[in-house]
């Protein structure tokens, strides 16, 4: 099947179903996607907002109005031809009590059908955990969760079911654990069907036929009684009750401890650091076909037409699994009914690419969820001439270095807040491998666990992919980096370690091993390692350095490179021409469920680099100026200089286009918003509070500075703040058109995030998920207002609407161009040759043209002048030209309907604004 023309990606959840996006499918029709992109589909956790926390594979969430709702939206899809793809989660699960096959391993432990299913270390050394399963849920220490009452043994009368009660939950207890309860009821018959179970291995079947004994017996009044006195014996508030409910707690498969320990105790995978969320062992078959078991047959019956894969760095052997997976779509390709699309079906992957860092080929998938095009093209809008400037501002409130000092640093803090137990899961697989020799039988865990931190802290990318060949050319010149920063902070001693190291866990292959415990062990080592990597970077890089280095917000992005501030045209150019070699059917996004700001927050606050001395003079002047209004947290100031500076930056992105100065209630909701973002922000930067650990104090003083800031202690600063963003909205506007523009036209499949046709000013989740006016956008859409109309009232955001729908429109008209289309830059020539981004495709006979603005605030004041609206005057483009290609005869056709000789040198300053020519008909 062709892969889709456009996307819009929709996030479910109890407040927007299936039933609602039905509702809206004339919408996105018209304005021209062909395929809803929808957040994961299958049942999460009650309430979810977003759906990564699936806890069960085999059902479509009834939240989102179940599989009954997903089938009337692909009707709707298919009667407008068009497609449905869906995010799936293969790293982890959500887990907990809402998740049938997670409480069978609590029940059962190692016997359990599906203890396979999750990434369990069985064998942590802690006698603590050895052998059970460590629930880091408790509110605080065990002794005193138990003394206060809130773990107590209760039972499920209709199910004959034993269990404990921890705050609202219910835990099953063992099979085991039975008899020897029901024992102290006073025998026969509660027990009787338990008895039998001791000292031998215990059927699922016996055992539930036992169940469901209990239950029948339990009519009868003696029976209850009986096992009422027993749930009575174990009641915790007598000091022998508390005596054998612990002592029965002790015989489970899990331990239950308090949350704070398990960044160093906890024994199963998760994903990050969300103990909620319990990582797949997805690379064993029988998991991968029972968890994408309702995935493939949705393929098969034509509901979905591909997949998005979340985390696919999470995985132990990412390539391995999107091979396996395009096979088990191909195989089910004939099943697909008349009016579902045939063919390959489409897979792009969520993966975050380094510098210098590309996506496999080999992986046979059609691209990534576009974090890379997201992070060049906001680059490209950036002006790198502000840089010093920047520099010079950051360096004045901050001494933590640069960006990669940063993150250097904030990796070394993460591995010993989040991640104690997975470095020493990672360090205790090392360990193994090195015993397992007989010449690195002298190499001590602790020397391994320094070599390995260092390595941590100094790699550069999310993770490499060896296999048993080995480390190809791009993960050796990876990890090459990695040695080499490592070797600069490692002891003398560990030098040679650092380098033996390096072989195992990649350098040398394995297959060269003959089989047996030293090839095992190096293979376990080697992937345990290999998905440690990828949670430390995200932690460390998005989710700390992120909200510590504060240079420029706008450059901290998911998947963004924030030591660069800018991106050349040649560069970026060079990108777009690999992207269509290599992935043509990738996804172009520049706002998505995950980003820290939205499309066009992030282009405005990139506006001040092109003004970096006069917002650093003003960002000086209020620092100065504010100074009073600090507030002391515990013998400290509030906010620190850092956290002021980045409040300002996202003071000028976020303000609203329609929020005036005056508007006491307007004003009030924007501070609400920007005061949770700058919670959380606080809290991610781990500097003076954290999740873990929240400084309420220093919090609560931030934000009375925020408030006193903007509600009345601050004269002047509102109007000041109203001021800057009114001199730099337009032109800023104008680059976000730019920035529309280029997803939906360089080589890519672009992705609309829900809502964002409008100006997009979202902050972090949730913020960026808040429900979407979708009636104001069909009646923008549907409205007859002209260009001249649209550009007067710019701020409702009809305009960048229009553009988007103009530019779906081209590309239904013309899906082989797009899809196959060359790509060849433009020359340019002129005084202001550097402010244009100009490119031609071309594909079978038709052909399109392309010229956007670059850095239009800088060339307008540089003029003189102030814009008003998204718009250049043709004057100040003087005389800049672009030439266009000679197509054959005839002319080009312009968005708005003018046309242009083929072969001509176009005067900017005779183009509109934003120019797309097209040469189609």
């Amino acid at each position: 099947m062709p892969a889709p023309r456009a996307t819009v990606r929709l996030q479910f959840h109890a407040g927007f179903t299936l039933d609602d996006a039905c509702a809206r499918l004339d919408y996105f029709a018209a304005l021209g996607v062909s395929h809803v992109y929808a957040s994961p589909l299958l049942t999460s956790r009650p309430g979810s907002t977003h759906g990564y926390d699936v806890v069960d594979c085999h059902a479509i969430d009834p939240e989102l109005g179940g599989e009954d709702a997903l089938r009337r939206l692909v009707a709707g899809l298919r009667a407008r031809g068009m497609g449905l793809i869906v995010d799936i989660v293969p790293n982890h699960m959500g887990v907990g009590t809402d998740n049938a096959w997670w409480m069978d391993v609590l029940q059962w432990g190692r016997e359990s059908a599906y203890a396979g299913y999750f990434d369990i270390d069985w064998r942590a050394p802690d006698p603590l955990v050895r052998g059970k399963l460590l629930l880091p849920i408790l509110g605080a220490p065990y002794a005193e969760v138990l003394a206060e009452g809130q773990l107590r043994l209760v039972l499920d009368a209709d199910a004959g079911a034993l269990g404990l009660q921890v705050y609202d939950n219910v835990l099953p207890l063992s099979p085991a654990s039975y008899g020897r309860v029901l024992g102290e009821a006073g025998g026969p018959p509660a027990a009787e069907g338990f008895r039998r179970f001791a000292g031998r291995r215990i059927e699922a079947a016996a055992f539930a036929a036992a169940q469901r004994e209990l239950a029948a017996a339990l009519a009868d009044a003696d029976v209850r009684a009986g096992v009422e006195r027993a749930l009575a014996a174990h009641d915790p508030q007598t000091p022998e009750g508390r005596a054998r409910l612990d002592a029965l707690i002790e015989r489970q498969h899990y331990r239950l401890v308090h949350w704070k320990l398990a960044s160093d105790l906890v024994n199963y995978r998760r994903f990050f650091d969300i103990n909620e969320l319990g990582g797949l062992r997805i690379e064993r078959n029988r998991v991968f076909e029972d968890t994408h078991a309702t995935i493939f047959r949705l393929y098969a019956e034509g509901l979905i037409d591909g997949v998005r894969c979340d985390h696919v760095d999470g995985l132990a052997d990412p390539r391995g699994y999107c091979r396996k997976l395009r096979r088990r779509f191909a195989s089910l390709d004939r099943q697909r009914p008349a009016g579902a699309p045939r063919g390959r079906a489409y897979v792009v992957v969520e993966k975050i690419l380094g510098e210098g860092e590309h996506l496999r080929a080999d992986w046979d998938t059609d691209g990534t969820t576009g974090y890379e095009f997201m992070d060049q093209v906001a680059a490209l809008l950036h002006d790198p001439g502000g840089e010093p400037a920047l520099d010079a501002l950051w360096r004045s409130v901050s001494e933590d270095g640069d960006f990669a000092t940063q993150a250097r640093a904030a990796r070394r803090q993460i591995l010993v807040d989040s991640f104690e137990a997975e470095l020493d899961r990672t360090a205790r697989g090392l360990f193994a491998a090195a015993r397992a020799a007989p010449d690195t039988r002298d190499v001590s865990l602790a020397a391994l666990r320094r070599v390995l931190v260092e390595l941590l802290v100094h790699f550069p990318v999310y993770r490499t992919y060896a296999g048993v060949l080995g480390r190809d050319a791009e993960d050796e010149a990876v990890f090459a980096r990695a040695v080499a920063g490592a070797r600069r902070r490692v002891r003398v001693e560990d030098r040679p370690l650092l380098e033996r190291v390096s072989a195992w866990l990649g350098g040398e292959p394995l297959r060269a091993l003959p089989p047996g415990p030293v090839r095992q062990a190096r293979e376990r080592a080697l992937r345990m390692f290999q998905q440690a990597t990828s949670p430390v970077a995200a932690k460390a890089v998005e989710d700390t350095a992120g909200y510590r280095y504060g240079r420029l917000l706008s450059r901290n992005e998911v998947g963004a490179e924030p030591q660069h501030v800018a991106l050349s045209p040649d560069a970026f150019h060079a990108a777009c021409a690999a992207r269509r070699e290599t992935f043509p059917d990738n996804l172009l996004a520049t706002a998505t469920h995950d980003h820290k700001r939205g499309e066009d927050l992030r282009i405005r606050i990139a506006a001040l680099s092109e003004i970096a001395d006069d917002w650093a003079a003003t960002a000086r002047t209020w620092r100065a100026r504010n100074d009073m209004l600090r507030i002391d947290a515990d013998g400290r100031l509030a906010p620190a200089p850092q956290d002021e500076l980045m409040l300002y930056q996202m003071l000028v992105g976020a303000w609203p286009l329609d929020l005036g100065p005056d508007d006491r209630a307007g004003v009030e909701a924007f501070v609400e918003r920007i005061a949770g973002w700058q919670r959380k922000a606080l809290r991610e930067a781990k500097r003076r509070s954290r999740w873990t650990d929240p400084n309420e104090p220093y919090e609560d003083a931030c934000e009375a500075f925020l408030r006193r800031l903007l509600l009345g202690d601050a004269p002047g600063f509102v109007a000041a703040l109203h001021a800057l963003v009114e001199r730099i909205a337009p032109a800023a506007a104008l680059a976000s058109l730019a920035q529309a523009t280029l997803r939906l036209t360089t080589p890519g499949v672009p992705d609309l995030y829900q809502g964002t046709e409008f100006w997009d000013f979202s902050l972090v989740d949730p913020d960026n998920r808040r429900p979407v006016d979708f009636e104001a956008r069909e009646r923008g859409l549907a409205d007859g207002a002209d260009d001249a109309e649209r550009l007067a009232q710019w701020r409702d955001g009809r305009i960048k609407q229009r553009l988007v729908a103009r530019l779906l429109d081209l590309r239904r008209r013309a899906p082989g161009l797009f899809a196959r289309g060359d790509y060849r830059p433009l020359e340019v020539t002129g005084s202001h040759a550097a402010h244009a981004v100009a490119f031609v495709r071309s594909h079978r006979g038709r052909h399109l043209a392309v010229v956007v603005p670059r850095h239009p605030l800088r060339m307008a004041e540089a003029a003189g002048e102030t814009l008003a609206t998204p718009a250049l005057a043709g004057a100040l483009w003087g005389d800049t030209r672009v030439t266009l290609p000679d197509v054959g005869g005839g002319a080009w056709r312009s968005l708005d309907g003018g046309s242009v000789r083929t072969g001509a040198q176009l005067a900017l300053a005779d183009a509109p604004p934003i120019l797309v020519l097209s040469r189609i008909d």
